[in-house]
């Protein structure tokens, strides 16, 4: 649909029916659009692909906002949609768990560069995810020492998890994807990391494997 600046745009946020939780929505000409993926300011082409992708291809009203620290894209839905539509907000039930799966999904990337590629690059990863959680305004991690307990915490075990929307697991499967093929030369880390989903009860695991399939970057994954 279109390429805006903040400037043309109104941002604020709508109580989550069900749970505890702002959701981000941008209104424009009186329509209203609720957020999918950030993008930081580098991924200038990355957004753009990611943005035809989704209305070329896939036939979503979207559009895209440029800022100038960050890029996002936003797809249309009806306020009364929000926390129903699955194309809004998933089901309250599943959320929680599709949190925990991507947390796993972090932890086995995170294990599987310490082991394979040694300190140095681990370490690199450490200050790139820190990055993505920062550009992306990720809830609870503020500090080194949240975002450590993310990365070595069982999620399956911890009453803690992150109140993260779905824009926020697009955003980090996202970005998890790319730092993998950058660190590995190839995407065949996938199939090892994905692995990792084998500790979440069967139930929960064909739920999140659902949801990635209709999810944006599930094709990348799957």
């Amino acid at each position: 649909m279109f390429i805006l600046k903040r400037q043309d745009v109104e941002i604020s946020s709508v109580q989550h029916p069900k749970r505890d939780q702002q959701i981000p929505i941008l209104q424009y000409q009186g329509q209203t659009f609720r957020l999918i993926s950030v993008f930081n300011a580098s991924q200038e082409e990355e957004a753009k692909a990611f943005w035809r992708d989704l209305t070329d291809n896939r036939g979503k009203a979207c559009v895209l906002l440029e800022e100038p620290e960050r890029y996002s894209v936003w797809g249309k839905v009806r306020l009364e949609q929000l926390g129903v539509d699955p194309d809004a907000q998933s089901d309250d039930e599943t959320t929680p768990h599709f949190i925990q799966a991507c947390l796993l999904l972090l932890q086995a990337m995170y294990i599987d560069i310490e082991d394979l590629l040694g300190a140095r690059q681990v370490g690199l990863f450490q200050k790139e995810i820190t990055a993505v959680f920062q550009q992306g305004r990720f809830p609870q991690t503020e500090s080194p020492a949240a975002i450590n307990q993310l990365l070595t915490i069982d999620p399956l075990a911890s009453l803690q998890i992150p109140s993260w929307q779905e824009h926020h697991l697009n955003t980090l499967l996202r970005e998890l994807h790319r730092i993998g093929k950058e660190h590995f030369g190839n995407a065949t880390f996938t199939e090892r990391v994905m692995d990792a989903l084998q500790d979440m009860s069967a139930k929960d695991r064909t739920q999140f494997l659902g949801w990635l399939k209709q999810s944006p970057y599930g094709k990348e994954w799957l």
